[in-house]
C-alpha cells in the first residue's frame, strides 16, 4: 500500500483535523469536554484511519479502515451542523469547514472505490 502521507483522501483528512481542532478551541468553556471533543476525536479519527489503514496488509483490512474514516467524516459533518446551530461556528466558519469536510469525503470516496476493485 502507498504510504499514507501521499494520499489525497490522507492530506485533505488532515486539513480538515487541523482545522477542527481550531475551531474547536472557540467553543464555550462549558462545551470544551462535550461537543468540542467530540469534534476534534472524529476529525482525528478520519485521518488516523485512513493512516492505519495504509499501513494494513491487503485490500480487505485498508477497506475496512477506510470504511471507519467514512463514519469519522459523517460524525464530522452532523457535529458541525449541531456546532453552526447552537451557533458556536459563525456561517463563514461553518462554510469553510463544509468545505473542507466534502472535498476529505470526494477524495475518501474515490480511494475506498478504488481500493474495493482489489477486495
Amino acid at each position: 500500500m502507498a504510504s499514507h502521507r501521499n494520499l489525497k483522501a490522507w492530506q485533505h483528512a488532515k486539513t480538515l483535523a487541523v482545522d477542527c481542532v481550531a475551531a474547536a478551541r472557540r467553543f464555550p468553556p462549558e462545551d470544551q469536554g462535550a461537543l468540542a471533543d467530540q469534534l476534534r476525536r472524529a476529525a482525528y479519527g478520519t485521518a488516523l484511519n485512513i493512516a492505519e489503514g495504509s499501513g494494513r496488509k491487503g485490500a480487505r483490512d485498508y477497506r475496512k479502515f477506510l470504511i471507519n474514516a467514512r463514519a469519522s467524516l459523517d460524525e464530522v459533518e452532523a457535529i458541525l451542523e449541531i456546532a453552526r446551530d447552537v451557533e458556536y461556528l459563525d456561517l463563514s466558519t461553518f462554510a469553510r469547514l463544509e468545505a473542507r469536510r466534502d472535498e476529505a469525503a470526494k477524495t475518501l470516496y474515490g480511494l475506498i472505490r478504488a481500493v474495493e476493485k482489489h477486495v
